[in-house]
């Protein structure tokens, strides 16, 4: 190869590698726009399955609830967080002494899912048996004395339950373990509790750390 042509060999190999060197900026801000495209969109899909993935817990699962009062001392106490079992009976029916949530409505009042209030009551009586409370504050299921020692005192009013209380199909009848302080079955504003009402049952006290422990064994 000549030298001049050796020289003009040179210039187009430059002028190749310039134009490679233009097209190769002009498509690194279209690479760029599609790479932060690309992350919005894994980030979108993130957020929307972590979404689905926390209502299905919710929903279906358990949820995370804090007690207020004082009616199921000494079990619970104000200010104790729950979470609640959502799952055991969509397969099993509750059992006696198992600490059920179901929402309440007062009356006239409008709730809705995020001012919706719940109670934390024991279930005492179950569908089909009846209920009966003495003057002495003894129970009696179905004309038998029930053997519990869940109330902290003697029940000074057996409210409706002074007469006998006859539960539906699917009817429970439920008592705060602070007999005496407690918004029960045993008043008309809660009543018997249907069965379809009941959100789940406390399966385990997660706070206080000093108290954590499991609600279902009975």
């Amino acid at each position: 190869m000549s030298k001049k042509e050796e020289i003009l060999y040179n210039e187009n190999k430059n002028t190749n590698s310039q134009v490679e060197e233009e097209k190769s900026s002009e498509n690194e801000p279209t690479a760029k726009k599609k790479n932060i495209g690309i992350e919005i969109l894994k980030f979108l899909i993130y957020i929307v399955v972590i979404f689905l993935i926390t209502f299905f817990i919710l929903h279906f699962l358990g949820q995370r609830t804090r007690v207020s009062g004082s009616s199921m001392e000494a079990t619970l106490s104000d200010g104790d967080n729950l979470i609640v079992d959502k799952l055991t009976y969509r397969f099993s029916d509750p059992e006696r002494f198992d600490i059920i949530v179901f929402p309440h409505e007062t009356q006239g009042e409008k709730s809705s899912f995020f001012n919706r209030t719940y109670y934390i009551k024991r279930i005492i009586g179950l569908p089909g048996e009846t209920v009966y409370i003495d003057h002495s504050g003894n129970i009696f299921i179905n004309g038998v004395k029930l053997e519990e020692n869940y109330g902290l005192q003697k029940i000074n009013n057996p409210g409706v339950a002074a007469q006998q209380v006859h539960l539906g199909e699917n009817e429970y009848f439920v008592l705060g373990d602070n007999r005496n302080n407690s918004s029960d079955s045993r008043f008309p504003s809660v009543g018997n509790i249907d069965g379809d009402q009941i959100t789940g049952r406390a399966w385990v006290r997660i706070y206080p750390f000093d108290k954590i422990t499991s609600l279902t064994d009975k």
